[in-house]
């Protein structure tokens, strides 16, 4: 009897304790800037190619087809628009990969709609998804899932994807593809969901 005590003792402190050593799992790897310091959630930042190009480059917003909402391109000679982050989960205040985030860029414009990245509609003339404006900071739900980004580790730098997970919206059926660079042939490089992703760095503002 006092064996049988004993063992069920022993089962019952592990049932409580499995779930502490669950929670104490590692979080994901924490994303930095190109002086090796590590994001943080509102701060402005410029996202440009990784290896930098002989004349710099960056991301920026312009108009394309329509005056609004504006879209986001890909530039050259230049960093481009400063950009902040803003994780699902803002409480610790850093930027980790593979987590849900909202990215916005610091600037005024004379669009009504928001400098919120958002998915655009599919363009059937082109047969892209590109990647536009007007999208919303937080509240996630099926009404903000285009709204949503990660940041993920690619070879010596990182890359932008859309991949809203089921933080975002557990019953959304959503498709996971890299950020990359597609060229309209009219002079403008349109950030759209790719199988080559766009390699990138972050650099504080």
């Amino acid at each position: 009897m006092k064996i049988n005590a004993l063992l069920a003792l022993v089962l019952l402190f592990a049932l409580i304790t499995k779930p502490r050593l669950g929670a104490a799992g590692a979080s994901p790897e924490q994303v930095v800037d190109t002086s090796g310091k590590k994001l943080r959630a509102g701060a402005n930042y410029y996202v440009v190619p990784y290896p930098p190009p002989q004349y710099g480059g960056g991301l920026a917003l312009t108009s394309i087809g329509q005056s609004c909402p504006l879209d986001v391109v890909a530039v050259e000679g230049y960093s481009g628009i400063p950009l902040w982050l803003s994780p699902i989960n803002t409480k610790k205040g850093v930027v980790r990969v593979s987590t849900d985030l909202n990215i916005v860029f610091s600037t005024e414009t004379d669009c009504a709609e928001s400098n919120v990245w958002k998915l655009d509609d599919y363009d059937a003339s082109t047969g892209q998804w590109f990647v536009t404006t007007g999208g919303d900071v937080g509240s996630p739900g099926w009404g903000t899932v285009r709204s949503w980004f990660k940041i993920e580790k690619y070879e010596d730098g990182y890359k932008l994807v859309y991949c809203p997970s089921t933080n975002v919206c557990s019953y959304c059926n959503v498709q996971c593809r890299d950020i990359g660079v597609y060229d309209d042939g009219n002079g403008y490089k349109r950030l759209a969901l790719s199988d080559v992703p766009y390699k990138v760095q972050f650099q504080l503002a």
